[in-house]
């Protein structure tokens, strides 16, 4: 496909031509001071990876891999030089976009994708009168030429685009620039008509998408109501199918925002980027509350500044697990602005050995049998999709007294092992108590002929198994009450402590925290349960509690923000 974008590129050039705004889209996006700064004095991080280019081009560094490149060709760094928006950062900013054009403006490069090119169109006319402002009419002729040549490309390639959040780039693009674009109308009508019909099939009754990533549906919905916006800005109004979907996903992004505001990371997404998530709910203007029952495939529990969120179903399926983690059962925990139990994370920034592990079950907070994840990584057509992942999946949340609780289980285990794993969690009404209980158990006559035949294996020497509770790399760990419990303080100035059943044997040990944005993965720790099924049924409990002298309430400071304040 790569050819044929870079033919297509080449010929869209030849089409029509752009002559000025007829209109423009209030700018939506949000960037970031601090990196904006950072990149006004050469320090530029993409992909994981720090260069330090003094007074060098942006385009003057050979890219280190592959996601460096696409972030730089997307240029969603422009949003964080026009957060700063002083002389220097839009210098900077228009002189690399003319660099871009000069250089691969043509049809060359690696930029030349129809998602990259949608997420430039989005950022360059949003921009516009920052990339504009003082330039010399040659300059601005060569930039609208840019932006006509980029819309025809999209018209002609939209449609090869990954189903998913990289078609919906394509076509919000697509959309901008027959709106904003004098010669460029003929867009309007088959984008709008294209993203109603991409929201009809990819977004479900739920509000989910396939991939069952939180953070790219929330790119998915902040790139729909910014599309809706700019047509009803000019005149114009999104098709149903297109609103709907709309109000469909704010409930669902509700159900899966902790208790700071961030969204739970699951199947290769993230915390989402500061303020994307409230920005984008407020302005869909949809009041709808988190759901109820499972959400994307999610349970949520909450109880006073507490939340939790379960991965309650089966992983993605075929292509849209190109991403997706083995992380059926796994949880999160957040109290207040402080994330407490979490999941290791996507690897992806930090190459493929840091992302095939940040699959894997052991990096996430469930249980794993003898370090065999509850779904196999398997390469096919150049993708490392998952396989073997469980079949049946069930869930019940309810309301017990003084606690929401909910009963899990999955069967990803019972063919190797004959064992099924049900898992319990109980959130108090206070948010000051969690509490769970993880089974393994051979639940019929099958299952149990499974069992024995796997002890037989091994000499009868049981079936080995692991808790996993990954904590936070703010959250400090010990042991305690000689070694019968685990300590957590908060930098919030909360103590939980962690408890387990007798029998069983409980580690603090070292774990990582995966977060795109960072150079390394940060050191954390983990608290580990270990045990055997030696019968069929083995079974754990645990518990997390506030210390009594832990106030229901706190005045929790982001240190950071107050410094960068001061």
């Amino acid at each position: 496909m790569t050819l044929m974008d870079r033919v297509h590129a080449r010929l869209a050039a030849m089409g029509a031509q752009a002559t000025s705004f007829v209109s423009q889209p209030e700018p939506r996006t949000i960037g970031s001071y601090a990196r904006g700064k950072q990149l006004a004095v050469g320090n530029f991080q993409f992909g994981g990876h720090l260069v330090q280019a003094g007074a060098r081009s942006l385009w003057d560094i050979t890219p280190p891999d592959a996601m460096y490149e696409a972030e730089l060709n997307g240029f969603t760094w422009l949003d964080d030089l026009a957060s700063v928006g002083d002389r220097r950062s839009r210098q900077l900013a228009q002189a690399w976009v003319h660099e871009w054009i000069a250089l691969y403006g043509s049809g060359r490069g690696n930029g030349w994708s129809p998602d990259l090119t949608g997420r430039r169109l989005i950022r360059w006319i949003n921009h516009a009168v920052f990339l504009m402002n003082g330039q010399p009419p040659e300059a601005n002729d060569r930039y609208f030429k840019s932006l006509a040549h980029q819309a025809n490309y999209l018209g002609r390639r939209w449609s090869v685009a990954s189903r998913g959040l990289p078609r919906f780039e394509a076509l919000t693009g697509l959309l901008y620039a027959g709106l904003s674009l004098g010669g460029m109308e003929r867009f309007v009508v088959p984008a709008t008509n294209a993203l109603a019909r991409e929201c009809a099939d990819q977004i479900d009754a739920e509000g989910g998408i396939p991939t069952r990533n939180p953070e790219e549906l929330l790119e998915v919905f902040t790139l729909l109501t910014w599309a809706a916006a700019a047509l009803q800005e000019t005149g114009h109004e999104p098709l149903p199918s297109h609103t709907e979907a709309i109000a469909r996903i704010a409930p669902t992004l509700r159900a899966l925002r902790h208790a700071d505001g961030a969204l739970a990371r699951f199947h290769g997404g993230g915390r989402g980027p500061e303020g994307r998530l409230d920005h984008a709910l407020a302005s869909s203007g949809v009041k709808a509350s988190p759901r109820d029952g499972l959400a994307m495939g999610y349970a949520r529990l909450s109880g006073g500044r507490s939340s939790v969120v379960v991965d309650a179903s089966a992983p993605p399926a075929r292509n849209a697990s190109q991403a997706a983690h083995a992380s059926t059962l796994a949880f999160e925990l957040t109290s207040g602005r402080r994330p407490v139990i979490v999941n290791c994370g996507s690897g992806a920034p930090f190459g493929a050995e840091w992302r095939r592990a940040g699959r894997a079950t052991p990096s996430h907070s469930t249980l794993s049998i003898d370090g065999v994840s509850s779904a196999k990584l398997t390469q096919q057509a150049g993708f490392e999709l998952l396989t073997s992942a469980p079949r049946t999946v069930t869930a019940r949340k309810e309301s017990v007294e003084d606690a929401t609780e909910l009963v899990a289980s999955h069967d990803a285990y019972i063919r190797d092992f004959g064992l099924t794993h049900v898992r319990k969690i109980e959130v108090s009404l206070d948010g000051r108590r969690v509490t769970g209980e993880d089974t393994l158990a051979a639940l019929s006559e099958t299952d149990r002929v499974q069992f024995e035949k796997h002890m037989d294996a091994v000499s009868l020497q049981g079936v080995p198994y692991t808790l996993r509770f990954h904590l936070h790399p703010e959250v400090d760990a010990e042991l305690d009450m000689g070694g019968t419990a685990v300590s957590l303080a908060l930098k919030s100035g909360e103590i939980w402590v962690f408890r387990t059943s007798q029998g069983v044997k409980m580690t603090v040990e070292p774990s990582v925290y995966l977060e795109k944005g960072r150079l390394k993965p940060r050191a954390a720790k983990q608290i580990v349960l270990s045990s055997r099924v030696m019968e069929y049924a083995s079974q754990v409990s645990w518990s997390l509690a506030k210390a009594q002298d832990t106030p229901s309430y706190l005045r929790d400071v982001d240190e950071e923000l107050e410094l960068a304040l001061k």
